[in-house]
């Protein structure tokens, strides 16, 4: 199967948290990055700031003098990096084929998921509502079968925008292009570019390779493809997944077996269905407690054969729980995790399961 491929860019990310986290900065032309006395430059600017002209990497003093009127924020990077772990959680319960970018943005390779009965297209709108529905905050997604052209759609229709690109539309979409906007292309090649007569795709499409060769180099191949369409489709994954866990921690210290149990049985079905989405399964169950003290216990087991099924490992963490818990010991965590994890495939999944636990 051809891939699919997800760029997911959120939009003014830094900006759109302070707007979040505080209402009176809603709609107002917010400049994330310092005072106009620093030497530093502009990390975000709120969709409100750019209509001044202000936009990443000007120096501070120039985003003053366009618009002296605009909030300006120091950066908040605890928090972003908080959020961005939000974000990325969400990339990797749809596709273990994730490759983060930036805190704002990465590449998805969702090309297992897709079906007849559930198009790439309708794949990121779930992510866009589960990233809306767990941080407040919009992002913008570019669908295509290559990574250049999914990076270039998502960023067509900000903000909160879905663009696709496909074989049918590729052609029509990158003719017309200023050529300043295809990758690869800073300041000084654009430049060099519109001296040669090329100011458009479509005006990059007209040019043979060898000529493209001979003006820019080991360049030229690239761009002689980028104007066809033709690019990389390979998504580097950020890790290989050793464990996958899920843990609660009680807004009062429990010390129920049955209220606990019962927590197990739940966190034990989250796995299961986390290992089932990465098409992975573990033979070594953990159970992890933080007692009220912050004293950690934890207990494992190595199982003689993979296993993936949320009863199976209910069935383990309910033991090693009653091994390691004590009476009179009250907690505040608990935590099940299963480890060393190996490729499973489910054939008997079918796009109905997928689609009924992102509803």
């Amino acid at each position: 199967m051809e891939k699919r491929i997800i760029h997911v860019d959120m939009d003014a990310f830094y900006a759109q948290i302070e707007q979040r986290d505080n209402p009176k900065l809603k709609g107002k032309p917010v400049i994330v990055g310092g005072k106009s006395s620093s030497r530093g430059v502009v990390s975000t600017a709120s969709y409100e700031a750019r209509k001044f002209g202000v936009h990443s990497a000007m120096p501070m003093s120039r985003a003053h003098q366009l618009c002296p009127d605009g909030y300006y924020v120091t950066p908040h990077f605890n928090v972003y990096r908080e959020v961005s772990a939000t974000i990325m959680e969400i990339f990797k319960s749809y596709t273990e084929f994730v490759q983060p970018v930036s805190l704002d943005e990465a590449y998805l390779d969702i090309t297992h998921l897709v079906r007849r009965d559930m198009p790439a297209s309708q794949v990121a709108r779930y992510i866009k509502r589960d990233v809306l529905e767990a941080t407040q905050l919009t992002c913008s997604a570019g669908v295509s079968y290559n990574r250049f052209l999914a990076k270039m759609a998502s960023g067509m229709n900000k903000p909160d925008g879905l663009t696709i690109i496909h074989h049918g539309n590729v052609h029509d979409i990158l003719m017309p292009l200023p050529i300043g906007d295809f990758p690869g292309v800073g300041k000084v090649t654009e430049e060099k570019m519109k001296t040669l007569g090329i100011e458009t795709g479509q005006d990059l499409f007209n040019q043979t390779e060898r000529d493209l060769i001979n003006w820019f180099g080991k360049r030229g191949p690239k761009l002689y493809c980028y104007a066809r369409g033709i690019g990389d489709d390979t998504v580097s994954s950020e890790r290989t997944r050793k464990s996958i866990g899920k843990e609660t921690t009680f807004e009062v210290d429990k010390n129920d077996d049955e209220e606990i149990l019962a927590v197990i049985r739940k966190l034990a079905k989250q796995v299961s269905d986390k290992l089932s989405q990465h098409h992975l399964a573990g033979d070594i169950v953990t159970v992890k407690i933080k007692e009220f003290d912050f004293t950690t216990v934890t207990k494992q087991l190595k199982l003689p054969e993979h296993i993936t099924e949320a009863d199976a490992i209910y069935n383990i963490a309910y033991h090693l729980y009653t091994e390691v818990k004590s009476t009179e010991r009250p907690i505040r965590l608990i935590g099940v995790t299963v480890g060393n994890l190996k490729e499973k495939r489910f054939e008997n999944m079918t796009i109905y399961d997928f689609i009924q636990r992102k509803e």
